[in-house]
């Protein structure tokens, strides 16, 4: 059994993506990221650097104690490895999945989730028009990438279905409210429509981990608390030894 500790965003999504994929036993271990959860010491204990998804394998490969994994692109190197399946079979191919799931977790995660949050400031932070306009041409530039990469093979890493398709979708389910025209990149659009038909993929997209908190029915101090946990963060002092 693999514990994942996760809440329903993209990152979350990769992992439950290949859970499914794999057909691995998994229970979710839920993380209120809204509520402050990925800051106690526990979770702290398996993800030191307070962020969701993390899992712990309790019947690892070499058969000894149970072992924690945090950030989502080790999770799924991990579980690729573990199961034998979607990380390529030789040197070459390996290398090839691996660096485009480098690329997401370097480049499309960071800049599609800036974009997002540019675009959710609110005006009484100030002037946002030079971030907004940064991230929304690094997030279209990124499909483009996507877009190129696609244009002569089926899936992101050649010609077998790999992490690298499955890490990479998620962030791209929600490309109507990120402002891109689906008309624009139609290589994109016929792997995201393929990713999109996957029974394991549709599965993996549908897990929650709980009822979610509607922002619309928090006071103006709740919210402003909430952003203040989540996007003000500074260094946690070191334990007093």
């Amino acid at each position: 059994m693999i514990d994942v500790h996760y809440w329903p965003t993209p990152n979350g999504k990769k992992v439950t993506i290949l859970l499914e994929e794999l057909a691995l036993p998994y229970q979710i271990v839920p993380v209120r990221i809204g509520q402050g959860d990925q800051f106690t010491d526990d979770f702290l204990k398996i993800s030191p650097n307070n962020r969701m998804p993390a899992i712990v394998d309790r019947a690892p490969a070499d058969g000894g104690p149970p072992i924690a994994i945090f950030e989502s692109g080790a999770i799924m190197l991990y579980l690729a490895e573990k199961a034998g399946r979607f990380l390529g079979h030789d040197l070459r191919s390996r290398y090839e999945v691996t660096q485009w799931v480098i690329w997401q977790m370097a480049n499309q995660g960071p800049k599609f989730g800036e974009r997002g949050h540019f675009s959710r400031v609110p005006q009484s932070a100030g002037d946002q028009s030079y971030a907004q306009r940064r991230f929304n041409d690094e997030t279209h530039r990124l499909y483009g990438v996507l877009n190129n990469r696609l244009y002569d093979r089926p899936y992101i890493a050649g010609d077998e279905y790999s992490i690298a398709d499955m890490i990479s979708y998620p962030w791209t389910a929600g490309w109507e409210q990120q402002g891109i025209d689906m008309g624009e990149f139609k290589y994109f659009k016929r792997w995201f429509d393929e990713m999109a038909a996957r029974p394991a993929v549709q599965r993996g997209m549908a897990v929650t981990a709980g009822p979610s908190v509607d922002p619309a029915t928090l006071t103006p101090e709740e919210q402003a608390a909430i952003r203040k946990m989540l996007y003000n963060q500074r260094a946690r002092p070191a334990p007093v030894g």
